[in-house]
């Protein structure tokens, strides 16, 4: 047996005139459609933490890593300079690339200097700026560990 309602515009969209109506038409819909799902051990999906919580120091060695690496200027400089043979690059031939004055590419290059990331050793006038192999890794140990 069809049941006519009167519908009304809404903004729109045409609805029963009467809510009660449209909520009996759903809820018989739902009721016939309905399947029960089966209950599941929780114990099963939901395991307990079983790592150890990050120490203080760890926490503080790794935020002043990622502050020094919170730069797409820094990331930048650290991947142009892994590009380089042997993972080391003079300061004049990272200038232009990137696009920045050279005393910002210095202060950049400084800031990862000071977190370990690269190495610096001068010849003549000229900064040469290494990656510290390891150092990349030992961040990454420590946001999986």
């Amino acid at each position: 047996m069809a049941v006519l309602l009167s519908l009304m515009d809404v903004d729109g969209c045409i609805v029963p005139e009467y809510i009660d109506d449209c909520q009996y038409m759903w809820e018989d819909w739902l009721m016939a459609t309905l399947e029960l799902l089966p209950l599941t051990d929780l114990s099963r999906c939901c395991s307990v933490a079983t790592g150890e919580p990050m120490p203080a120091e760890d926490a503080e060695t790794l935020a002043r890593a990622l502050k020094a690496l919170a730069d797409p200027a820094r990331l930048r400089l650290i991947s142009m300079i892994a590009a380089h043979e042997d993972a080391e690059s003079c300061v004049c031939d990272l200038t232009e690339p990137l696009g920045l004055s050279q005393p910002t590419v210095s202060h950049h290059l400084k800031v990862l200097t000071d977190a370990g990331f690269l190495t610096r050793s001068k010849r003549g006038t000229w900064a040469y700026y290494r990656l510290v192999p390891e150092s990349l890794e030992k961040v990454s140990s420590l946001l999986v560990a």
